[in-house]
């Protein structure tokens, strides 16, 4: 063997592993089932759960296999009558601190938690439940924690720490230790959504998370249109049993015209329009050496994040809309006046990623005449429960490409949804726009993966621009601290909240880990290459929206740019 080679013995089949790894990590590895509800392989191992219980020969008792690392010859059994007695008493005890309300979770096609309860026969009301008198709490307007299904695996409380917010505490309420919003002025939710994607039994969840996903299509008298962000052709299979990564852009289409939706747009498109922006407004800065570095803003968790930790930073946030914002307006105006249809019959929802969209579209400073560009926010999750409640599988609809009215995307759309799509798009489009010569190769690999800090030197013309990716907040805040050292070290930050971008956003299906994003990331970088149209300003549609509707400088103001200004802490409501 290799110096970080070892052999050990599972259920008496000897299985070669990495020196270092726990005996949870191989298992999983081969395929083995030992069963765990706290552990991720994003965060810290916390053996809370005491659900993946093994034993050692030679060693007296049982082990929690995510904290127990291997060791050269070591032989571990995984399935006895004593493990199986103590993991279903662990089963009961969990489920006496988990209010059940399995048809409204997130976890509801797919719970890991019943299926163990299943498997172990477990007795789900053994116990009675002691937390139903518990809290809800709502964040904003965008989540929610049910802390009478809190199992106190403290993934949440991890996962904001990790991401710098330290908005979910552990403290001690009516004599005992609960997990809480934090009473900290300075602190707030940046509506990010992690805390929902870590947590293994639902008791995070999206505002009107599956309660409200019918509303928009009750009134017959409105014209309602669907539009998907770029990341959702890769991720929303899952839901249907389909790979990871797989791509159903036109099945995807095809399953929402079945929900009798008048149009389905693609937000890819509106991604070149906010390209096409925010390349001409990072050339203006450059060229005028103005509130550089310029950060992207299309992430209402960072933009939140900003405006409330970091205001002084406010001049250096792009201006530029969000892609469904934009996109959403032009639905509003230049679509409604194709169409002839009055804007006020329009109701427009957006299939987003993230559950922090849902807090972006209550910005009135995104109003266009006193209407919101969109209306409403369905997560990934959301759109595959209605789906699935009528009936519709999406792994199985008919294709139908999305309505080509606001154009077809180009392929630098698309690689929004991933970690440094949004400055690859821009790079691209800023390049021709500052030489005015066309690039040769338009691929900048050096943003591209799942790396939490990615950091490159881009020669345009005559000027090296500096340039940086963080994906996740603790990674941004890393950054942050870097400029407040060099101020000048940058010309142009991507910053996404989520992990991956938002291939790892807090709407997107769970569970979700580093391999699940990257597959999801892969396939939305092979559907730019396959893509004729790989610049956002080559983009047809881009291009006949400037000539008849765009033709203005106030117009453009209107429908593709905004404001930031400082935010207070919002209220938690209990």
């Amino acid at each position: 063997m290799t110096n970080n080679k070892i052999e050990i013995i599972i259920n008496g089949n000897k299985i070669s592993a990495e020196s270092g790894q726990s005996v949870l990590e191989i298992a999983r590895k081969n395929n083995i089932d030992i069963p765990a509800l706290c552990y991720h392989p994003d965060l810290e191992v916390k053996s809370n759960c005491r659900l993946c219980l093994v034993t050692v020969k030679g060693k007296e008792g049982l082990y929690t296999s995510c904290s127990l690392k291997a060791e050269d010859g070591m032989e571990i059994i995984t399935e006895s009558p004593e493990i199986f007695r103590t993991v279903k008493t662990n089963l009961e005890l969990l489920f006496a601190q988990h209010c059940e309300e399995c048809t409204d979770c997130i976890w509801n096609f797919n719970c890991y938690f019943l299926e163990l309860a299943k498997k172990y026969n477990v007795k789900i009301a053994r116990f009675d439940d002691r937390k139903k008198d518990w809290p809800v709490y709502q964040f904003g307007p965008a989540l929610q924690f049910d802390s009478s299904k809190c199992i106190d695996c403290r993934n949440c409380v991890e996962v904001c720490h990790k991401q710098g917010i330290d908005f979910l505490e552990v403290k001690e309420k009516n004599g005992l230790k609960q997990i809480l919003p934090t009473s900290d002025k300075n602190k707030d939710c940046i509506y990010c959504g992690q805390c929902i994607v870590h947590c293994p039994v639902g008791a995070f969840e999206a505002i009107g998370e599956f309660e409200e996903v019918e509303e928009p299509l009750l009134d017959k008298s409105k014209k309602v249109v669907f539009q998907f962000a770029p990341s959702i052709r890769s991720s929303i299979g899952e839901e249907f049993g389909l790979p990871h990564g797989s791509v159903v852009t036109d099945q995807l289409a095809g399953a929402i015209k079945q929900l009798g939706v008048d149009r389905v747009f693609d937000v890819s498109v509106g991604a070149d329009f906010t390209t096409y922006e925010e390349a001409n407004e990072l050339a203006e800065r450059i060229e005028k050496n103005k509130h550089l570095p310029m950060f992207t803003s299309c992430c209402p968790a960072w933009v939140k994040y900003v405006e409330f930790n970091r205001p002084e930073l406010i001049p250096h946030l792009t201006t530029v809309r969000s892609p469904h914002i934009i996109s959403g307006g032009l639905i509003k105006t230049y679509w409604a006046e194709m169409e002839k249809i009055d804007t006020k019959d329009i109701v427009v929802v957006s299939v987003m990623p993230c559950v922090s969209k849902k807090y972006e579209i209550t910005r009135d400073e995104l109003n266009i005449d006193g209407l919101k560009p969109v209306d409403y926010v369905f997560t990934t999750r959301e759109l595959a429960y209605l789906l699935h409640k009528r009936k519709i599988d999406l792994a199985k609809a008919v294709p139908s490409p999305p309505d080509s009215v606001l154009g077809i995307p180009s392929g630098a759309g698309v690689i929004y949804g991933s970690s440094g799509g949004v400055m690859e798009s821009a790079l691209r489009t800023a390049y021709e726009k500052m030489t005015g010569n066309k690039l040769e190769n338009i691929e900048f690999n050096e943003v591209r993966g799942m790396q939490g800090v990615k950091k490159a030197e881009v020669k345009i013309g005559d000027r090296k621009v500096k340039v940086a990716v963080a994906n996740g907040m603790e990674n941004a805040i890393k950054i942050l601290a870097e400029l407040e050292k060099n101020p000048n070290a940058y010309d142009y930050i991507e910053v996404m909240a989520c992990p991956g971008g938002c291939i790892g956003g807090g709407g997107q299906p769970v569970p979700a880990n580093e391999e699940i994003r990257k597959k999801r990331s892969a396939s939305l970088y092979d559907l730019d290459v396959a893509n004729k149209i790989r610049l956002a300003h080559e983009s047809p549609i881009v291009k006949k929206v400037y000539d008849e509707y765009l033709i203005n400088q106030e117009r453009i103001q209107k429908i593709s740019y905004t404001t930031f200004k400082r935010k207070k802490k919002e209220v938690i409501i209990n």
